[in-house]
């Protein structure tokens, strides 16, 4: 019995992941990840690592972060607590969604996931304090392959449903998509 319900998103290759819980007056169970079940999705990689981030602040800002290749990860992110707007930005060159966005609403209560494919960037904002997520990476945090996206690039348009309340100086300094930008080749 499946577990997982994937929906194909308007981004090629990025995925809706609606999870099944079975539970009764005591609560539930819910299935995080099942290699089996989400290789039809396009996970193909095992778990290089699992991270877990809290953001204090309704409003805040984190991302738009990605890996070049050849550590380009996928991600599996889940709201474990409050909620969270999760976008993923198609950076793949010669993409036909090429710059182009995708946002979903990820909570504690729908349960939801976003599979993001390799060569997409992601970022997200709180909607809720106290906002935490788990993530699945198909690669192990690189440094030297580390890359950003403004969030507040106008050349993206990203329509964040909250005013910025915060963001890390980091994300803040990622550079503007100039002209010259390709994209990422995978």
């Amino acid at each position: 019995m499946g577990r997982f319900t994937v929906h194909d998103l308007p981004l090629a290759g990025l995925k809706l992941v609606e999870r099944q819980r079975l539970g009764d007056h005591r609560g539930f169970l819910a299935r995080l990840f099942c290699a089996e079940e989400l290789a039809e999705a396009g996970w193909t990689s095992p778990i290089a690592q699992i991270n877990h981030t809290m953001t204090a602040h309704k409003g805040t800002v984190r991302g738009l972060h990605f890996q070049h290749p050849p550590q380009a990860e996928r991600k599996l992110v889940s709201c474990i607590r409050g909620e969270v707007w999760d976008v993923a930005v198609d950076l793949r060159e010669g993409s036909p969604s090429f710059l182009a966005w995708h946002a979903e609403r990820l909570s504690a209560e729908n349960g939801r996931a976003l599979l993001i494919p390799e060569g997409f960037a992601h970022g997200f904002q709180a909607l809720t304090d106290e906002a935490e997520l788990l993530y699945c990476h198909s690669a192990a945090y690189a440094p030297g392959a580390e890359a950003g996206l403004n969030p507040v690039d106008p050349a993206l348009a990203i329509a964040w449903p909250l005013e910025i309340a915060e963001m890390s100086d980091r994300d803040r300094a990622h550079p503007l998509i100039g002209t010259g930008f390709v994209g990422v080749r995978l």
